[in-house]
């Protein structure tokens, strides 16, 4: 299994491609792209899906939302879909991509991680950037659910971190029942990421999600039992000092400093032996572009480095997909591919 750093992807001998990303012309650059992909309305389809509780063994909960069409059978293919910092199973993304799985035929999971969405007065402790044993039990649940189905996790943002620490930290762990996976713009260099998140262009974001993360901290602190909140929080500024005062303490860690150095992706790309898919942009605010460019990865995990897109942005020019939305369009080819070596794709990038 080679480790050495390589570039991103380019056009290869297989028989299946991925479109090239031609962003919209009125939506050129990074922020543009990101806050598109944010607030850009989606059809919505009212929901009919079924939630299954997790129970963990510290006694904290998930909440996974079952979508399953009614032409799906036992045996047949089931997606894992994960959230980023601060979403839900509602995010647009994750219930776009649901839709048009069910559209297909394709059963999928919407995980909500610990203490998010509906399982949000279902834990003590919060989801952070390396909770990799929560996963497994998200995905030995769904085993349980679907016996006999091959099982693709997609993580977005954050989860797609967490989903490449899964796959890389202990090869040996993980279930022969996933036949591939994929991380969508994850932050694989944690410490790096809170820096860009410092620069003056991303304060903005910076706040957005402080905001978010503490208002939901104090709703959780009002309504869930024994809820752990450190005696000495308060009220931060930067993501950074809420990861020190909060998400670092009460995940184990000594600070947010360990946090970030022991739950990065990055160290655990080149261990990865699952067919693999990063897909992330450059011009992407939130997570450097150099975090991939200089990473050692496994020959089974391959990189397709678009020069605009944002973050979880992706919104491309009419004429290439039925709609704007590139990046769900990338999932499905991924995912209805037979191929089983990412390697064998031709990924173009823009």
């Amino acid at each position: 299994m080679s480790c050495e750093t390589r570039s991103s992807v380019t056009a290869t001998s297989g028989s299946e491609s991925f479109r090239e990303f031609r962003p919209h012309p009125l939506l050129r650059g990074g922020h543009a792209q990101t806050l598109a992909g944010a607030y850009l309305p989606w059809s919505t389809v009212a929901s009919t899906s079924v939630q299954h509780q997790i129970a963990l063994p510290d006694g904290d909960k998930l909440v996974l939302h079952d979508d399953c069409p009614p032409t799906w059978e036992l045996g047949q293919r089931v997606v894992l879909l994960m959230h980023g910092l601060a979403g839900s199973h509602q995010s647009g993304y994750m219930v776009r991509i649901s839709r048009r799985l069910f559209e297909r035929g394709i059963r999928s999971f919407r995980l909500d991680l610990r203490g998010s969405g509906a399982g949000a007065h279902l834990a003590r402790r919060p989801y952070h950037a390396g909770c990799s044993d929560d996963l497994l039990h998200a995905i030995q649940a769904m085993g349980r659910l679907c016996p006999g189905s091959s099982i693709s996790p997609i993580g977005f943002s954050l989860s797609g971190n967490i989903l490449l620490k899964f796959l890389g930290e202990s090869p040996g762990r993980v279930p022969p029942c996933i036949d591939r996976a994929m991380a969508v713009n994850p932050p694989i260099d944690l410490r790096g990421c809170v820096q860009e998140l410092d620069r003056f262009s991303n304060r903005a974001y910076n706040r957005h999600f402080v905001n978010l993360l503490h208002r939901t901290l104090e709703i959780r602190r009002q309504t869930v039992p024994g809820a752990i909140i450190p005696a000495d929080y308060r009220r931060p500024r930067r993501l950074y000092d809420f990861d020190d005062r909060y998400t670092a303490p009460v995940s184990g860690f000594r600070n947010a400093d360990e946090y970030y150095s022991q739950c990065s992706a990055a160290q655990f790309l080149p261990a990865i032996a699952v067919p693999t898919l990063i897909l992330t942009a450059r011009d992407d605010p939130l997570v450097p572009a150099a975090s991939f460019e200089r990473s050692r990865r496994s020959d089974s995990v391959e990189l397709l480095l678009t020069n605009s897109g944002g973050h979880l942005g992706f919104i491309a020019r009419s004429g290439v997909d039925p709609d704007h939305r590139w990046m769900d369009w990338r999932v499905l080819d991924w995912l209805s591919t037979s191929l089983t070596d990412p390697r064998q794709l031709n990924l173009a990038a823009d």
